[in-house]
C-alpha cells in the first residue's frame, strides 16, 4: 500500500466524524482514549491534568476531523501527535507559572519537555510496536524472563526470543534519538 493511502479504517473514520456521527466519535475515543489518557499522564505527570487534556483531544477531533491528513501517517499517529502538542503545551504554562512564582529556570522547564517527549514516545513506540516483539518485551522487562524463560512462555526457539528483543530494544532505542522530540540534533564536536 502506498504512503499516500491511508488505511481504510482511517478514511471511514475520518469521513464518518466529518458528517458528524457522534458514534464515530465514541468508536475513536474507545480505540485511543488509554493511549492518549496515558501519553498525556507520562507528559504531565497529573490525573486531572492527563484527564483534561484527553477531553480536549477529543474534542479538537470532533471539530476539526478534516484537520487529519492520511498522507501524513495513520489516525492513531495523528492523535497521538495532538496529544503530545497539547499535553506539551500544558507542560509550559504550567510551568512557566511555577517559574513566576519561584523564579524558576526556562532550561528546567525544556528539560521535563525533552525528557517527556522521549518518555511519550517510548509509550508510543511500545504500544504500536507488532504483539509479538510487545509480548517478549513484556516478559523480559516487567515479569523478569530471560530469553530462555521468554522463549518458553512465547512457545517460541531461543533464537526467535532474542530476535524479538533485539528488535523491540531497536525500536525503543529510537525513542531518545536526536530530532525526534523537535530539537535539531546536537552539533558535532570540531577538533583542533
Amino acid at each position: 500500500m502506498g504512503k499516500d493511502v491511508p488505511p481504510r479504517w482511517d478514511r471511514r473514520m475520518q469521513q464518518r466524524l466529518a458528517r458528524g456521527e457522534a458514534a464515530a466519535l465514541g468508536e475513536l475515543y474507545d480505540r485511543f482514549a488509554s493511549l492518549v489518557h496515558s501519553q498525556a499522564h507520562r507528559v504531565l505527570d497529573d490525573e486531572t491534568a492527563a484527564d483534561q487534556v484527553t477531553r480536549e483531544v477529543f474534542g479538537y477531533v470532533w471539530e476539526n476531523p478534516d484537520a487529519y491528513d492520511p498522507r501524513q501517517g495513520s489516525m492513531r499517529s495523528w492523535v497521538a501527535r495532538l496529544t503530545h502538542s497539547q499535553a506539551i503545551h500544558r507542560l509550559r504554562e504550567q510551568e512557566r507559572a511555577a517559574a513566576a512564582e519561584t523564579g524558576g529556570c526556562a532550561e528546567d522547564l525544556e528539560q521535563k519537555v525533552r525528557r517527556a517527549t522521549v518518555a511519550a514516545r517510548a509509550d508510543y513506540i511500545v504500544t504500536s510496536m507488532p504483539a509479538p516483539l510487545r509480548a517478549a518485551l513484556e516478559l523480559a522487562y516487567h515479569q523478569r524472563r530471560d530469553y530462555r524463560q521468554t522463549a518458553a512462555d512465547l512457545g517460541v526457539t531461543e533464537d526467535e526470543a532474542r530476535r524479538r528483543l533485539r528488535l523491540g530494544l531497536q525500536l525503543l532505542a529510537t525513542a531518545g534519538a536526536p530530532g525526534l522530540d523537535g530539537a535539531p540534533p546536537p552539533e558535532p564536536e570540531h577538533r583542533s
